[in-house]
């Protein structure tokens, strides 16, 4: 059993847990996920590490309430304890330091794995900006803990409530118009946002690192269901990823794949007992 130390919620959709988790904190890098079970009867929720702390041995986890499970997940409070929190799993981002900038952008909870690369990246002495995008302004993640050591923290949303009114593509393309030089762009949010990155990327060979979230059930590459094609080539998201080079990754398969399951999962009879 593992202890939440810390819950917050960070809109009205989303919320932060701190959870005590020794072993995890000990090892865990950015890039890397876990999978909790709330109960013994629970589904296992793959969610990416936000955060760490090795001395408290703790490790956040920013995830959004969107079935059962995850609503399950939300009833727990600060005190209280989850079944299982697995981890690390998947492989660590490559962070080396760069000799320009690396742009970061992030479309809704992507915020909460960036973060941590774009904290380590800094930290190793490249200098970073970030773009974050949200349906309005409650919806914009971590803005605040980016600008403590990003040197340019970008915000786009739909309504225009917060930064500039448009996507984070938007401002990405302003700011390469505008001839500013990066080394990288790492891209993490939905499938269409990351696609869509890439295609102001490629253009210029700027070189972008995608984070995948497609189904995965056991994460450790024995299910086959987080099978991506990456440049030809079959990969699994849980052992292979779940980042990869954005120019590589087949997008258009990744989406289809991903909306498999939409009937299923709004019919979902999880916690309703044996028929």
């Amino acid at each position: 059993m593992y202890k939440i130390v810390k819950k917050q919620t960070l809109n009205n959709a989303v919320e932060l847990m701190e959870i005590h988790a020794p072993f995890v904190a000990r090892k865990c890098e950015p890039g890397q996920f876990i999978i909790i079970r709330v109960d013994e009867d629970g589904e296992r929720i793959p969610l990416t590490i936000a955060d760490y702390d090795r001395e408290k041995e703790t490790v956040t986890i920013i995830y959004q309430v969107v079935g059962y499970s995850t609503d399950l997940l939300s009833k727990k409070q600060e005190g209280d304890y989850v079944q299982d929190f697995v981890g690390p799993l998947g492989v660590p981002a490559v962070l080396e330091k760069k000799e320009n900038k690396v742009i970061g952008v992030a479309g809704g909870v992507g915020a909460a794995p960036l973060y941590p690369q774009l904290r380590k990246l800094a930290a190793m002495g490249t200098k970073v900006d970030v773009i974050i995008g949200g349906k309005s302004a409650e919806y914009v993640l971590l803005a605040d803990q980016f600008k403590e050591f990003c040197e340019n923290v970008y915000i786009a949303t739909d309504d225009g409530s917060l930064g500039t009114k448009g996507f984070v593509t938007t401002v990405l393309q302003d700011l390469l118009d505008k001839g500013e030089v990066y080394d990288e762009c790492i891209a993490i949010g939905p499938l269409i946002m990351m696609k869509n990155v890439v295609n102001v990327t490629r253009p210029l060979n700027l070189h972008t690192m995608v984070s995948l979230n497609p189904i995965m059930i056991d994460g450790t590459g024995m299910c086959g269901g987080c099978r991506v094609t990456v440049d030809g080539e079959t990969k699994f998201a849980c052992v292979d990823g779940p980042d990869f080079d954005g120019f590589k990754v087949d997008f258009d398969e990744c989406m289809r794949r991903q909306g498999i399951f939409k009937e299923e999962e709004h019919q979902c009879k999880i916690g309703r007992g044996a028929k």
